[in-house]
């Protein structure tokens, strides 16, 4: 039986669990105040920003642009693995300031590209768009399974 955990980190250690792990859901608020869910992938900037590369017409971007607050939860590859809720402001670099985040989220996701510039103008053609995110809060690392005062203890 798997006995849920939460572990609570500092911010080195929370860069370093999200670091390695892509699969995130991040959560926006519509215009009408309800929650917007949009699966995506992500990356830990340089700078400790979470990078998420999107397009400007995506309705996650607009509610961002309005209200730029939001959660995060970053989940790991195996759906029962560990996983955190993160929060932030989130920033939409466009233009130039957002082919230069993008080129940020390649290298932290996939290490070096093999022609800079070509990349650069993808995005471009793509108008494709950042969303940096500042982590000013957190949940625990947490896993699922039996809360720990549910669990039949070691007499049975």
């Amino acid at each position: 039986m798997e006995i849920a955990q939460e572990n609570r980190v500092d911010r080195e250690a929370l860069l370093d669990f999200v670091r390695p792990r892509r699969n995130l859901v991040l959560v926006t608020s519509r215009a009408d105040g309800r929650p917007q869910a949009s699966p995506v992938t992500g990356a830990v900037g340089s700078d400790g920003r979470l990078l998420i590369s999107s397009y400007p017409t995506r309705a996650k971007v607009a509610n961002l642009r309005r209200s730029p607050g939001c959660a995060v939860m970053v989940q790991s590859d195996d759906f029962n693995g560990p996983w955190v809720q993160v929060y932030g402001d989130a920033e939409v670099l466009d233009g130039e300031d957002g082919v230069e985040a993008l080129v940020d989220y390649f290298r932290s996701a996939a290490g070096e590209h093999p022609d800079w510039e070509e990349y650069r103008q993808a995005m471009r053609d793509r108008a494709k768009v950042a969303i940096a995110i500042t982590i000013d809060d957190w949940g625990p690392i947490a896993t699922g399974g039996v809360p720990p005062e549910f669990a039949p203890d070691e007499e049975g």
